[in-house]
């Protein structure tokens, strides 16, 4: 069975070099939740493809990522 990457949204800085490095697989999402209608830059780094590349590539977005927010689901 495939291993799913997952981020932490908790410990995600919004860097986007996940985005950069595989953005087959991550994207940056969310935005205002606080009923405004501008950003604060609350976006967060979100898998929305887990199989989209090859898992050597996910780990290589995992390994530069600054706040190591990226890994795998254990079942």
């Amino acid at each position: 069975m495939p291993r799913i990457p997952v981020v932490d949204q908790d410990a995600c800085i919004s860097c986007e070099v996940c985005t950069h490095i595989c953005p087959q697989v991550f994207k940056m999402s969310g935005g205002p939740s606080h009923g405004h209608d501008h950003s604060h830059g609350e976006q967060k780094s979100a898998v929305y493809n887990p199989f989209g590349a090859p898992e050597a590539k996910i780990e290589e977005a995992m390994d530069n990522c600054p706040a190591a927010c990226i890994y795998w689901q254990e079942d």
